[in-house]
């Protein structure tokens, strides 16, 4: 019988009991179990991690059952009992101090009624610090401590920097108990988005070990390429008949869309385990993980930072910078890959640097259509209406209504970033270009503030050329002077030579020359 797809579906117990795929994680889970005490994980949403946590739940409660013919079932011998902590934070919406103290309440709550409540009235720390004590005296047995989304309220508070450091200050006390309870534990792992790093949150837990950047533990949560392709068999050629392609056209385009994760130097590629199970449960490609929600708060972070878009697709960022984001405001580079916006691409062992990108096109597309209405001026409020006409024109050759359109991009420009027009307009063309270069042959170039463009239809090729406060004429001299256009000369698609100047006064295209 068929299986289904667990989408959404993050409980190990239902998932085994019910008629759902599994991918076997069991036998990494074993050697976390077995090679450590107190680990971090960071993945981007919708990644896995709650059912890594669930997983890790089901088999400290020593339920062997649900492991048959697994690799963990083979690899443990005793399949003990243990009592367990497990705080899911990320059912609650955190909009005031009161929230944090809610949720914490809630759980503390449940495990006092059980086992003693004599310490109530006492700080969620204190609280937390004595429970594990006592279940560990009431029961024989060390207690187990899982965390999931440990980060939800914090990045809910992102914007509000009281609220922010509230969060933050309760739970780095609240997680920072276990570390005085040490020989009362027997397990414990946090799980999140972000790191928020070790001297906030985790100051007081410092023996935490993070393996979010792990070669032993890269694949715990994804799938691999391999796994994909074990598993997944027959659906992929059915995946491949419903939209008439081939076995290996269908790998492919799984492969363009959602793969190409890596969470360490030279691991595995890593396909988007939310993508890939709605592609097969509703047996057609679509952007199913990036339309579950992109925080608005990562484009404020990239506005107040007056990050450069042109660097997302060349970004270098070193272990450290990765491992937290505690410069976010003037630096949004590692939130934007614990996101899973950005990944590795490459790694410099010299310099131990890591080249980043856009995972996959799922991301890439998604992310900078998300872009656009936050960055540009668009007449219908339709980002998606606004690129097909915008394609459309270029596909036609019908250059005064494209540059027209280019022009409405730039309309009402805030006047408060008259002091950053410059990089307003590159972050704005490379978003359209980015844009067009999906249903086209774009190239964006910038070199010591100049920016052209060259884009290739299968009838024309558009050489384009900015200046800022200059003029049209010098921006089309320039294109003849630097012979720009030469490298198609021998092309039989149709030149057009686009000189185009943008003015501070008026905050937008001022005027444009064609030449073809």
């Amino acid at each position: 019988m068929k299986r289904n797809y667990p989408v959404g579906i993050q409980n190990f117990e239902e998932i085994r009991k019910g008629n759902y795929y599994y991918i076997d994680k069991t036998k990494l889970v074993y050697q976390l179990v077995s090679s450590g005490k107190y680990y971090f994980l960071s993945r981007p949403r919708w990644f896995g991690k709650s059912l890594l946590i669930s997983t890790l739940e089901a088999y400290f409660q020593g339920k062997k059952e649900l492991f048959k013919d697994l690799a963990i079932e083979t690899l443990e011998k005793e399949w003990l009992e243990y009592p367990i902590l497990h705080f899911d934070l990320n059912t609650k919406k955190y909009e005031n101090k009161a929230s944090i103290a809610e949720i914490l309440n809630q759980h503390l709550e449940k495990w006092e009624a059980k086992y003693g409540d004599e310490k109530r009235e006492r700080s969620p720390e204190e609280r937390f610090s004595y429970i594990i004590e006592k279940i560990s005296t009431v029961t024989g047995r060390n207690v187990v401590i899982l965390i999931d989304e440990y980060d939800k309220p914090m990045l809910q508070a992102i914007g509000n920097e009281d609220l922010l450091n509230d969060y933050r200050n309760t739970l780095k006390a609240f997680y920072g108990a276990m570390k005085s309870c040490d020989k009362y534990i027997k397990f414990a792992m946090l799980t999140g988005v972000t790191k928020f790093s070790k001297v906030s949150v985790f100051s007081d837990l410092n023996n935490l070990m993070d393996i979010s950047i792990d070669d032993r533990f890269a694949n715990i949560c994804g799938i691999t390429e391999k796994e994909l392709h074990h598993y997944f068999k027959d659906d992929i050629r059915e995946l491949g008949k419903k939209n008439g392609l081939s076995e290996e056209e269908t790998k492919v385009t799984l492969k363009k869309l959602y793969d190409g994760y890596h969470f360490v130097e030279y691991s595995d590629d890593i396909y988007n385990p939310f993508s890939i199970l709605n592609t097969f449960a509703k047996m057609k490609f679509g952007s199913y993980w990036f339309e579950t929600g992109t925080p608005t708060f990562l484009i404020e972070l990239l506005k107040q930072s007056k990050y450069n878009l042109y660097r997302l697709t060349e970004e270098m960022a070193s272990a450290d910078s990765l491992g937290g984001i505690d410069t976010m405001n003037s630096n949004p580079v590692p939130i934007l890959y614990q996101s899973g916006y950005l990944t590795i691409k490459g790694y410099d062992k010299e310099f131990q640097v890591y080249s980043l990108g856009f995972p996959n096109k799922e991301v890439e597309e998604g992310f900078t259509k998300f872009l656009l209405p936050n960055y540009a001026h668009l007449e219908t409020g339709n980002p998606s209406f606004e690129i097909m006409s915008f394609v459309k024109d270029v596909r036609k050759g019908d250059v005064e209504s494209f540059m027209k359109r280019l022009k409405s991009f730039f309309a009402d420009t805030p006047y408060e970033i008259a002091r950053d027009l410059e990089l307003h307009y590159q972050n704005v063309l490379f978003i359209v270009f980015k844009l067009l270069g999906f249903y086209t042959q774009a190239e964006y170039h910038t070199s010591n503030g100049r920016i052209d463009m060259v884009i290739k239809t299968d009838k024309y090729i558009y050489v384009m050329e900015f200046k800022l406060d200059g003029t049209a004429e010098e921006a089309l001299t320039q294109i003849n002077d630097k012979q720009y256009a030469v490298p198609f000369a021998t092309d039989s698609k149709k030149v057009f030579k686009i000189g185009v100047n943008f003015s501070k006064a008026t905050r937008g295209i001022e005027k444009w020359i064609v030449e073809e």
